[in-house]
Formats: C-alpha cells, structure tokens, sequence
C-alpha cells in the first residue's frame, strides 16, 4: 500500500516525513520524482510514503496509477501561515512557476499575498476534487500533528517507533527564513 500526503507546500510535510522515516514497514521521501517526466512521475516503489506539493498538479496520474488502492493525507496549516510563507518564496519555486507559468501574471500588479492566496485555494480545491471519491484518506491539520499523526500511525498499521516520530514535531524542518 502506498501513501500520498497531498498538500500546497509550506505546511509541514519535509517533518511529516521526517516523523515517517521512523516507520520501519514503509519507505518514506520528500519530493522524490520531482526531475521526472511522464509516467514515471508517479511510479512509487510500493509501501511507500511521499509527500509532494507539486503532486497536486499530477492528481489525473495518481489516479490512474493507484485510484482507490492507496491512503490519501491532505496536509494543511491555517491559510494565514500558509500564505505568510509562501509570500516569502514568490521568487522561486511553485509561486514562480504558478505566478509566471500557469497564471501568466509575470506583469500584473498582483500582491504575493494574494498570489499565495490564490495558489492555496486552488491547490486544495484540486485535491479536495481528487479525494471525493476515495475510500482511505485522512485530512491532517499541521495545528494537531502530534494527535493526527497517532490517527495516520493507526490508519496505516505501522511499525517502528512512535515516539520518536512524535518528536520530530516538535522541531522546524525547512522553515522559511
């Protein structure tokens, strides 16, 4: 069985596997396939956790690959926090490629905050869509890790040790400057 933890980035899923590298019965990755093109894209290696921002954009793939036959987390932070982090990131990366490259909005008088508000709320509309017909997902608020993460632990079956996965909550992976 494989997991994909779908969320807008910038809401805790670099320690969300960081917590899942002390399960011992799934491999766990960040980002993993991000060079890849086609349909090794979404070509997991099974009993594997990934979590990827940009998975929302490959969602139709993910379908075909794995439909129902795999446990869906949605990852999510208040949109403020959010938002607040990815305004510090419309440089480079997704905010970039989604001002510039999907929105077309490279000379527009578009504030990154509310560019960041845009990507947010498009993003979980994508994956909202994507999970109205799954049968194994788990909506998983940054806010309640510590509890959510015990709900995901069980939801999964896995093996290894949860305390120490626990902790990883309480530090900041990849926190904006």
């Amino acid at each position: 069985m494989n997991v994909f933890v779908l969320n807008t980035g910038r809401c805790g899923s670099t320690t969300f596997v960081r917590a899942c590298q002390h399960i011992t019965n799934f491999s766990a990755s960040h980002e993993s396939r991000v060079s890849m093109l086609g349909d090794p894209r979404v070509d997991f290696p099974p009993n594997h956790i990934e979590a990827d921002n940009r998975l929302s954009w490959f969602l139709g793939r993910l379908d075909d690959a794995y439909g129902d036959n795999a446990v869906y987390v949605h990852l999510t932070r208040s949109v403020g926090d959010t938002a607040h982090s990815l305004e510090k990131r419309t440089g480079f990366g997704i905010m970039k490629a989604y001002r510039e490259g999907i929105m077309m909005l490279e000379d527009a008088e578009i504030s990154s905050h509310q560019l960041a508000l845009d990507y947010i709320y498009t993003v979980e509309r994508n994956i909202a869509l994507f999970l109205k017909d799954k049968t194994r997902t788990l909506a998983f608020r940054l806010e309640h890790a510590r509890h959510d993460f015990r709900v995901f632990w069980g939801l999964i079956r896995a093996e290894g040790n949860l305390e120490s996965a626990l902790k990883e909550w309480d530090m900041a992976h990849n926190a904006s400057e």
